[in-house]
């Protein structure tokens, strides 16, 4: 619901703040007041079009700022906490919109930047914008299944049924027509996958086979380096070089020296015994040494054999993968993607079998769904053409006609269109066929007032759909547009009409004045006294005793009509 609006630099709007209430806000003036860009203002702030032509002479920027109340719309509450927006206890939501003359558009949601898409997608559920150019959407057929689900409430919950059985039907035939379209490309497929895992599997791969290969060819290639390397150090700790003694025998001496002096100084002791340590573990090293040395084989035949191995994972590693690991793993998935087609006309009987149950169920949704809409549709076109006839069309008619068809869609099977015959007579014919302008406002005043009930969204706009109307329909209009905001609804209604500004909860006024040398639009809340002279000026033009006293009759009726039934519809 909308709490308030307030709007600096728009059009002939300097700077206005208005704030709404629940029910009925009315706004009136004299024509060229501005009540035009007021609406203007309001469709820029919930995400209509606005370019720099709305920004005021003089100024740099338009700033529209709009308070919302979103207490109970727990999907907004959900959308707006999956984009990361807070929203405090009480359901408030800010919307700031700043348009700059160099193009820059900021919007801002309680504080969050925001795109022009995300501010569409919140405002969709809070303002119904209704005028001639919403009037429009009613001549496309499009939107006559919407309002006709949106009149049965137990249509939603069927199609809901219905989309999931939809859905999986869709997938399942998807598959099946993904496997059945082209039998050439499956056994060519099938053939380069048996070819493929049989090559791997002839070459035996092991997890870890690449590095331990790496590490044995390293060593059979560099063996004569490691033999010398390993000879000469064994000479050096047994045997010694050039005249002089051998490693182990120099250490055997300086153990045996130290020891003796030990004898006689016990702090050479630990000396002692870090030579005796070196000593063990040098002839250790030794004994390994000449192991290593006696069992070194240097075989030719065995590098060969290892590099070409290794040749062989290099191979297919190119085709499947960096790693041996990657190379069995895509073994792996073309050995499944394998059975997957060798099962083939298993797979696809059971696929065709699955088609032919959700298909089965779809159908029993589709049926009990156009069931549900002949009903609406018969329910709905009554109510409609009862309202058109309060509203100076005693002989219209409207027909929701509900046609079932072969073809299945994420809607169900069915096609909706209005028809509509203003005058006995004359057969009904395809809405957009034959409603004038006039007869557009009429039947979308009464789509609204039987399908208000219904709409989850909050505010509704009424922008001037009285033009063309007076006398007993006029009030007739008034009290449909007062009845739609005793739904628990917000409604803001421009008019020119006394009959409708009567029933006004709130009644806002629009003037233009001028202000240092300045034309500016000025928006004021009416008090119960300046509303009286308001619906006199509007009744009859002047202010004398007489409006005065129609006026206050207007009041006192209207006043009536809503303590019998406000809030109670």
């Amino acid at each position: 619901m909308l709490k308030s609006l307030t709007v600096v630099n728009f059009a002939l709007i300097d700077k206005a703040h208005i704030e709404f209430v629940p029910g009925l806000n009315i706004l009136t003036g004299e024509t060229g007041a501005g009540k035009s860009i007021l609406i203007d203002a309001l469709s820029a702030i919930i995400g209509g079009r606005a370019s720099g032509d709305s920004i005021r002479s003089g100024t740099d920027y338009f700033r529209i700022e709009a308070v919302f109340d979103i207490a109970g719309i727990d999907s907004l509450h959900s959308f707006l906490d999956k984009q990361g927006i807070a929203v405090d206890d009480g359901g408030t939501v800010i919307i700031a919109r700043r348009l700059s003359k160099h193009g820059k558009n900021t919007i801002h949601i309680n504080g969050c930047q925001a795109t022009l898409g995300m501010l569409r997608q919140i405002c969709e559920k809070l303002v119904d914008m209704h005028g001639q150019h919403e009037n429009q959407a009613l001549l496309k057929p499009e939107t006559h299944l919407e309002l006709t689900d949106a009149f049965a409430t137990g249509i939603k919950t069927k199609l809901v049924q219905y989309r999931s059985a939809y859905r999986e039907w869709q997938k399942v035939k998807n598959e099946l027509a993904a496997i059945s379209r082209d039998s050439r490309e499956r056994l060519q497929r099938e053939e380069m996958l048996t070819w493929q895992t049989q090559e791997i599997a002839a070459a035996a791969l092991a997890p870890n086979e690449e590095e331990q290969l790496v590490s044995q060819v390293k060593v059979l290639a560099n063996a004569e380096k490691i033999s010398h390397a390993v000879s000469r150090s064994y000479m050096l700790l047994s045997q010694g070089n050039k005249g002089f003694n051998g490693i182990i025998a120099c250490l055997t001496d300086i153990k045996r020296d130290l020891a003796s002096a030990a004898r006689f100084d016990e702090t050479i002791n630990q000396q002692v015994e870090i030579v005796a340590e070196a000593l063990y573990q040098l002839e250790e090293t030794m004994g390994e040494l000449r192991d290593y040395r006696e069992n070194m084989d240097f075989n030719p035949a065995k590098l060969a054999k290892l590099e070409d191995r290794l040749d062989i994972i290099h191979r297919l590693k190119k085709k499947y993968g960096a790693t041996v690991q990657e190379i069995l793993t895509y073994s792996e998935q073309a050995a499944e993607e394998l059975a997957a087609i060798t099962h083939y006309d298993e797979r696809i009987n059971s696929l065709e079998q699955q088609e032919a149950e959700l298909k089965r169920q779809m159908q029993e949704f589709a049926n009990e769904l156009d069931r549900l809409r002949q009903l609406a549709g018969a329910e709905m076109g009554r109510q409609i053409s009862g309202h058109l006839g309060d509203l100076g069309m005693p002989k219209a008619q409207f027909i929701v006609d509900v046609k079932r068809n072969d073809q299945y869609s994420a809607t169900g099977a069915n096609d909706v269109v209005f028809l509509f015959s203003a005058n006995p007579g004359e057969e009904p014919r395809l809405l957009q066929k034959v409603a004038s302008g006039g007869e557009l406002s009429r039947l979308a005043l009464a789509i609204k007032t039987v399908c208000a009930e219904r709409e989850e969204t909050a505010t509704m706009v009424f922008d001037e759909v009285d033009a063309g109307i007076g006398g007993q329909t006029a009030q007739k209009m008034a009290e449909k547009i007062a009845r739609i905001a005793a739904f628990d609804k917000q409604v803001l209604c421009i008019t020119h009409l006394p009959q409708i500004a009567s029933m006004a909860d709130s009644h806002i006024y629009i003037e233009k004045i001028i202000a240092e040398e300045r034309t500016v639009t000025r928006v004021t809340r009416l008090t119960p006294e300046s509303q009286l002279k308001e619906l006199a000026r509007m009744a009859s033009g002047d202010l004398t005793q007489l409006s005065l006293e129609n006026a206050a009759q207007m009041l006192e009726k209207s006043m009536k009509k809503k303590a019998n039934w406000k809030y109670k519809a």
